[in-house]
């Protein structure tokens, strides 16, 4: 069996017919920098159209463009990000950010950190770390260009995050993941069930850790955009059964999380996560966990 043949069992076995797609290019407007600037006539004056995705307050899909959107004075300036329509989702799902301490724990390429520093209006405090150096560059240079000033940043793996010493309201957990085929046009020659296995014993360390530099009803959202049951569901049952974490209810796109999967029953709050299969966006995981909330 090919490695393309063995996932597309899966996904029929987790209730999901396979189907090829092509994600849309999407941008999110940054509200704090543009202060009240109309954004999408701007584009539309200079050739760019945009549609609004119906799911998000501020992100639209590229419908047609004369020109790069990463090119034009409007995305120098910082006054808008290019994001992927489903990865603008798990940076909203949190409560009251303004003037919490945040910790991004896997920040690079910084898309979701200028989201939060736009969510917060550049108060309280963003810790984003990333393990690999070279990331870190593109991660200070969208912060430099979105005006994020309430941002440190680190080179540090997620594991070790206990070496900050500090204690966080909020933490975004955007896992490294093995992605989707929906995002990566050879992902079926690229990837095993090996690598799928690797990574959800990476993304149980950095839950684990997390959760350790969470206050008492603090909040993680963690997010993939992986397929796989082992980084997603599976993940997040076995952290409410082994951390002090509960599942919340979140108001997104996407369907119910799997509870039944590979005729084995998880525990029902997983329900209340968010599977994203691919078709208007690429595949995605999303879930909000709060500690101490039993």
């Amino acid at each position: 069996m090919s490695s393309k043949e063995f996932f597309k069992s899966r996904y029929a076995a987790l209730g999901w017919q396979f189907k090829e797609t092509r994600t849309r290019q999407a941008i999110r407007l940054n509200v704090s920098t543009a202060k009240g600037k109309d954004i999408v006539q701007r584009l539309e004056s200079i050739g760019v159209q945009l549609e609004k995705i119906y799911f998000l307050k501020t992100g639209y899909w590229v419908r047609n463009s004369t020109m790069s959107v990463g090119a034009t004075a409007e995305y120098l300036l910082g006054l808008y990000s290019i994001q992927e329509a489903a990865a603008q989702i798990p940076a909203t799902l949190f409560t009251k950010l303004g003037g919490k301490i945040v910790y991004d724990a896997c920040a690079a390429p910084g898309g979701k950190t200028v989201q939060l520093a736009d969510l917060m209006n550049n108060t309280g405090l963003i810790v984003a770390s990333d393990i690999r150096k070279r990331r870190l560059t593109a991660l200070t240079n969208h912060l430099e260009r979105c005006g994020v000033s309430n941002a440190l940043v680190y080179e540090l793996d997620a594991r070790r995050a206990q070496r900050l010493k500090l204690k966080f309201d909020r933490i975004l957990i955007d896992a490294p993941c093995s992605g989707n085929f929906a995002a990566d046009g050879n992902w079926f020659e690229r990837r095993t069930i090996e690598d799928v296995e690797r990574n959800a014993k990476l993304q149980k360390e950095i839950l684990e850790q997390a959760t350790s530099l969470l206050i008492e009803n603090g909040e993680i959202v963690y997010s993939t955009c992986s397929l796989e049951p082992e980084e997603n569901e599976l993940n997040i049952d076995w952290a409410i059964r082994n951390l002090d974490l509960q599942v919340q209810e979140i108001d997104c796109f996407g369907q119910d999380g799997l509870v039944d999967i590979f005729g084995t029953r998880l525990d029902q709050s997983l329900k209340k996560c968010k599977r994203i299969w691919p078709g208007e966006t690429q595949g995605f995981f999303v879930c909000k966990l709060k500690r101490g909330a039993g």
